[in-house]
């Protein structure tokens, strides 16, 4: 006979539908993001997996590529770079990089992701492939190593062009690789400001003035790609990473990131149900010294989620039981089945916390007597 035990504390809320469908925010950014740090979970998406022109949140990539090669020992911080007249006359966001000067890599890098310098990619692009289209090739293949299917790219800088793509889900996990592959260098996502040849330029992300927990990461604009932003920020021991890209202004920018932020800590959450090696619950025995057996579960059960549906999860113990006796200790004898609005049902193998030895012949054969006059209908009843 199938048993179910539901569990008493993880209660279905009624008319979840409605209600669930309505907590659920949108956004007036084209394409968005929200990511979980800790999980790797999207929390939220909006058109994510669309090819759309990413701009300067391009220059992740770009630097994505020389940190890689910084950790191969192929570079250090501080090997100079040739300033070429290409890169000292390039356009729109500006470094201020001087022609047949060196650079330090660090320094470089501080100027693309403080500044958004145009120059200072386009110097990195030249002395590590020789062109700003070779590094492209390689950050194209960058790229396809870590996933980003979305992602093609033709420059370092993130100047439009039809072959210079990536998806609002491709920069919120390009963001994320960035920051746990090389810890070292997070620093270089929220410098207030940066000055080269005597000039000092704010960081143009607005998060970082209008969002306390913010610390990263990059903003983008170019006609073709409109206002975007890729952001990070640390609040309550959680991590969130989202992208907003497509708006019409700076001032869209600014209130829809910190919107999406405040949305990001305050709509979701995470919730463990369970620890590993927790009580779970308990199955019945037949034939045993005792009634019943305690199950444990050897995994912890933890999610982030929005709070409508960590609130609404239901489980139940499910086994065919009563179990006969004898039971070894850490046998699987059951299954713990989670359900959640919107997410697949999660089954995890529930184990028998201790051993149960079987009854005497004598009163083993008093059980049988009693089974033998038990009308069946009352055997059968849980």
């Amino acid at each position: 006979m199938r048993k179910y035990v539901w569990i008493p504390f993880l209660a279905l809320l009624l008319s979840i539908g409605n209600a669930y469908a309505e907590r659920y925010f949108t956004t007036k950014a084209p394409h968005a993001v929200i990511l979980d740090d800790r999980s790797g979970k999207i929390l939220f998406e909006k058109a994510a997996d669309i090819p759309i022109s990413p701009a300067s949140m391009s220059k992740l990539m770009t630097v994505a590529v020389v940190l890689d090669l910084i950790e191969k020992g192929e570079l250090t911080p501080q090997t100079p770079f040739r300033v070429s007249e290409k890169a000292w006359r390039t356009g729109g966001s500006k470094m201020f990089v001087l022609v047949d000067t060196e650079i330090q890599v660090e320094d470089l890098l501080r100027g693309v992701m403080t500044v958004s310098g145009n120059d200072a990619a386009i110097v990195l692009a030249e002395n590590i492939a020789g062109s700003e289209e070779a590094f492209a090739q390689v950050m194209n293949e960058r790229a396809k190593s870590w996933g980003l299917k979305a992602s093609r790219f033709h420059n370092p800088t993130g100047a439009d062009h039809p072959d210079q793509k990536m998806s609002a889900k491709d920069l919120a996990r390009l963001a994320h690789q960035l920051w746990h592959r090389h810890p070292d260098y997070r620093y270089l996502y929220s410098l207030p400001e940066f000055t080269w040849s005597e000039i000092t330029q704010a960081n143009r992300n607005p998060l970082l003035r209008t969002f306390p927990q913010a610390d990263g990461i990059k903003t983008g604009f170019t006609d073709d790609a409109g206002y975007s932003l890729v952001g990070t920020a640390s609040k309550d021991g959680a991590r969130r990473f989202i992208v907003v890209t497509g708006l019409d202004s700076e001032n869209d920018r600014r209130r829809e990131a910190t919107r999406m932020m405040g949305l990001a800590f305050s709509e979701f959450d995470t919730r463990q149900f369970f620890a590993a090696g927790d009580v779970v619950g308990e199955a019945e025995v037949f034939g045993g010294q005792v009634q019943s057996v305690p199950l444990v579960i050897d995994v912890p059960v933890l999610f982030t989620l929005h709070r409508q549906q960590l609130d609404a999860a239901r489980a139940k113990i499910v086994y065919p039981g009563p179990i006969s006796a004898p039971i070894p200790e850490g046998e699987q004898v059951a299954i713990l089945e989670l359900t959640m609005p919107g997410e697949p049902k999660r089954e995890y193998p529930l184990y028998t916390r201790e051993k149960v030895k079987s009854l005497g012949v004598v009163a083993k054969m008093k059980l049988g007597l009693k089974l033998l006059f038990t009308p069946p209908e009352e055997q059968l009843t849980p």
